[in-house]
């Protein structure tokens, strides 16, 4: 006997996500989660019997479901968007994080299936994340009531062009860890078990991020992903870092335990002063003037292919916050500039950030932006096997 249940397969930036209507979903959580293991797949390294892709940036979900009225900052949204990481090789899904590719085809999913009515030529979506209690103002791009999919935005790691849509993330600011600097301080020293003592730039924006300057860990900075996931060792240390970042910011108790508590945030980033390199999908030269600083990103601990959507605003609001490792190595005339262009492994990618002081002397995230775009890719039925009979 088999269960069916109403999906959408959706591109959002470069990540692949499963759409689930949160009404086809068991209450009972632990029902809920063997179902949408099931549908993906996992624990199985190739997803074999599900419809994940095998990568963490295709073992991704969303779940949709109506404005809850119990939550005062959802007064005003469209609907609600829960993300969920599907482990691949682990029977896991890791609710603590926020897609910000998966994030943009949200936008277009609540247009195509009538949360909010089109309107010309641009429909604002506004959506409440419950991963961070926080909205997102997403603004997607309408034609005859339904979204535009094809235009001239181009997106790296992604074939071809398509349609611009906007999310602005400055109400995330803070939602993980509670600031936007979790300790106040634009650079913390960790002491990390088995590497010794690193400066790191912990900051809060789209979803928890930890910087360390390449240099540090001795890189260059403009290494591949492929490169950089050879070397198990720095892999290993990277995860350490990454633990003793989220023991710091309050987000798990023991950093030993990172892979199993939070094995997606904090995520991790490699920053460096812009240089030129080739980049790992077309081969062609990202030139050290195009860029504004050069990073890399550990998502799930394996190298980002191209650079997360989160860690895009995250990369770009660190680069205005005076002191960070972020702020350190972006180029000196950009910093006056409302956007931040960042190389990563397969090219470069851009966001608006406009950070502001109050009268208190705090930061004020006022924008921070990024910009995608999304296709629906088919709808139809995921099979599930009913294990009650």
């Amino acid at each position: 006997m088999v269960r069916q249940i109403r999906c959408v397969l959706m591109r959002g930036g470069t990540s692949k996500a499963v759409f689930l209507r949160e009404s086809d979903l068991p209450v009972d959580e632990v029902e809920r989660n063997s179902t949408i293991l099931s549908i993906f797949g996992s624990p199985d390294r190739r997803q074999i019997d599900g419809l994940g892709g095998a990568d963490p940036l295709t073992s991704k979900l969303a779940i949709i479901g109506p404005v809850r009225t119990t939550e005062p900052r959802a007064a005003g949204t469209h609907l609600t968007y829960t993300f969920g990481q599907v482990e691949i090789a682990h029977p896991e899904i890791d609710w603590l994080s926020l897609c910000g590719n998966i994030s943009a085809a949200v936008g277009a999913f609540a247009v195509y299936e009538g949360y909010v009515t089109p309107s010309e030529p641009m429909t604002q979506v506004r959506v409440f994340n419950t991963n961070l209690s926080r909205v997102l103002t997403i603004e997607v791009p309408v034609l005859d009531g339904r979204p535009i999919e094809q235009g001239d935005y181009s997106v790296p790691g992604v074939p071809g062009t398509g349609a611009k849509i906007l999310i602005d993330f400055s109400d995330t600011a803070g939602a993980a860890t509670g600031a936007l600097l979790p300790t106040g301080r634009p650079v913390d020293r960790l002491n990390v078990p088995d590497d010794g003592e690193i400066d790191v730039s912990l900051v809060d924006i789209g979803n928890a991020h930890v910087f360390v300057r390449a240099g540090d860990l001795g890189l260059r900075g403009t290494e591949g992903a492929a490169q950089l996931d050879a070397d198990h060792e720095l892999r290993a240390r990277l995860e350490r870092i990454r633990g003793a970042a989220a023991e710091r910011m309050g987000m798990i108790a023991n950093a030993a335990q990172s892979r199993e508590e939070s094995p997606a945030t904090p995520i991790l980033g490699i920053v460096s002063p812009p240089a030129s390199y080739r980049d790992e999908n077309g081969g062609t030269v990202v030139n050290e003037n195009e860029v504004d600083l050069v990073s890399r990103l550990m998502f799930m601990q394996q190298t980002h292919k191209t650079y997360a959507g989160t860690s895009t605003v995250c990369t770009g609001v660190a680069s205005r916050l005076a002191g960070t490792l972020v702020h350190e190595v972006t180029r000196l005339q950009m910093r006056g500039a409302d956007t931040v262009r960042i190389g990563h492994p397969a090219g470069v990618i851009e966001t608006e950030t406009r950070v502001e002081k109050n009268g208190a002397g705090e930061y004020v995230v006022r924008r921070a932006t990024l910009g995608r775009t999304a296709r629906r890719i088919m709808e139809g039925y995921v099979f599930v096997p009913d294990t009650s009979h």
